[in-house]
């Protein structure tokens, strides 16, 4: 786990962009990519993109997305509008994310690392 957070730590900025297979309007980053190989995680991209249709969500121009690793396996995933106020919170019944917390930001159809804004 110490690995995989010091190796996001270094993605600052993205040369690269990824189209996602299912929801062609929205791309992601080298370290979003980089998270989701490295963490078993792109369950949670898809899960991102597929709540845009949502229309409280969708209409956010910037977006945080907090997961939250429970010590039962659970997870939280909370939804705030960048300037920590809470838009939606969802719950997760089961995940082996490896990371105890973890935010990614959604911005103009971009999934990204924070470091990389």
């Amino acid at each position: 786990m110490k690995n995989l957070l010091q190796d996001l730590k270094g993605f600052t900025g993205s040369e690269t962009f990824y189209r996602h297979g299912l929801y062609r309007k929205f791309v992601y980053t080298e370290g979003a990519r980089y998270l989701a190989e490295h963490a078993g995680a792109y369950w949670l991209l898809d899960y991102i993109f597929s709540k845009q249709g949502i229309t409280a969500i969708g209409k956010e121009g910037f977006q945080a997305w907090i997961v939250k690793v429970q010590d039962n396996g659970s997870a939280v995933i909370v939804l705030e509008d960048g300037n920590k106020n809470e838009i939606v919170r969802f719950r997760i019944p089961f995940t082996d994310f490896p990371l105890k917390e973890f935010t990614l930001w959604f911005i103009g159809g971009t999934l990204l690392l924070p470091s990389e804004y």
